[in-house]
């Protein structure tokens, strides 16, 4: 599985272009654009990115996510059933510290984007947006012979945390149509045979955000909710091509009310994907590699801990990247692990907290530091 070293990915969204954003935020904001110039730029910004990825030594790429508005958001345009005005969110953490709310709400890329409520039933709007951005990354990775593709999908359950339910009788309906609407995105991923991801914020942000009235059981039991409709809707796509992505939420905040890993773990093994992305590096997830010091890592699981923070500026050294890797291959074994980073760079257009060209370093940085790993474990 990790050909004799540590193999390099990370979570999906790089940095669009100038051009592109301003024609995506057109979009977003409900203004005539032309189709064919966004496709255009859609195309030669997946090729960039794949490019860039390569050149930086990652060795499962995607297509940055070019072609969506947000990583979850996106679904709006690719399933029936919303209407209205956006919906807000309110995370527990911004609201200890006001000023830090205020410094997010000034970020761009949120203030163009779009989640209107559930209004009707859920099904399939657009069945070819899907295959449209499976051959575009398929395109792009023939110039790179010996590169992985993955692709990433909004989740049911961060569709649902995005998209208010005012249609549903029960919160338990809502999630499984959004399973039903979603399986057609998954299996056209999978059917194009690149490894799809999914990004599943639901199960660790949901924590401090659409459930932080609830106490950690009735929250976990809404976790094995979401993590039941994320399994029925994958359930024709072979375990080893699902990877899923765990996440506290990449936004600017501080992060306190975060729910430790320890609290969710054993239910996160409970779903189908054999990869599991989760944040381990920046500062209030760092610490926790520990667990796996007691915790045994289940058969035919793999970890992919974030070994890159993706809201710091900082290029980190190779040799940290190095020993972040070592915390978890001398944990759960070297075969076991991946490299990958917290989250998503730019998982807004236009949110943008760390430069473009400084993304690539970062990337450049993770691959240096998984060589010099791989030294170790595969002297």
């Amino acid at each position: 599985m990790t050909a004799g070293r540590f193999l390099t990915t990370h979570v999906g969204s790089l940095p669009r272009t100038d051009a592109l954003k301003a024609l995506m935020f057109a979009q977003e904001d409900g203004e005539a654009v032309d189709q064919a110039a966004i496709d255009e730029r859609i195309d030669q910004a997946v090729a960039d990115v794949v490019a860039r990825q390569a050149a930086a030594g990652i060795d499962i790429v995607n297509d940055g996510e070019q072609s969506k508005p947000s990583y979850a958001t996106y679904i709006k345009d690719r399933l029936n059933g919303f209407g209205g005005e956006s919906t807000s969110y309110v995370f527990q953490d911004l609201e200890d510290y006001p000023g830090a709310k205020t410094r997010m709400a000034a970020d761009e890329g949120r203030k163009h984007r779009r989640a209107p409520a559930c209004t009707g039933p859920i099904s399939v709007k657009d069945m070819d947006a899907v295959t449209r951005d499976a051959v575009t990354l398929n395109a792009a990775l023939a110039a790179h012979p010996g590169r992985q593709a993955f692709m990433s999908a909004a989740s049911p359950g961060v569709t649902a945390l995005f998209f208010r339910n005012d249609y549903y009788a029960r919160e338990e309906d809502y999630v499984f149509a959004l399973a039903e609407g979603l399986r057609h995105e998954y299996e056209a991923i999978a059917a194009a045979g690149i490894v799809l991801q999914i990004d599943c914020p639901d199960l660790a942000m949901g924590r401090h955000t659409q459930f932080r009235e609830l106490t950690l059981s009735q929250f976990r039991d809404r976790l094995m909710l979401n993590i039941e409709a994320l399994n029925r809707a994958t359930a024709n796509i072979p375990e080893q091509q699902l990877r899923m992505h765990l996440c506290w939420g990449n936004y600017p905040g501080p992060h306190n009310h975060d729910v430790p890993i320890k609290d969710i773990i054993d239910l996160v093994w409970r779903a189908r994907p054999h990869a599991i992305q989760f944040e381990a590096a920046n500062p209030r997830h760092a610490h926790e590699y520990v667990l796996f010091e007691t915790l045994p890592l289940p058969e035919g699981k793999v970890l992919i801990p974030g070994v890159i923070e993706c809201q710091s500026p900082y290029i980190e050294h190779p040799e940290l990247v190095a020993q972040r890797i070592g915390h978890y291959a001398n944990r759960v074994g070297r075969d076991n692990v991946m490299a990958g980073v917290d989250c998503g760079f730019s998982v807004h257009v236009g949110s943008d907290v760390v430069d473009r060209e400084v993304v690539w370093a970062k990337l450049a940085a993770l691959a240096e530091g998984a060589a010099i790993a791989s030294k170790t474990y595969w002297p």
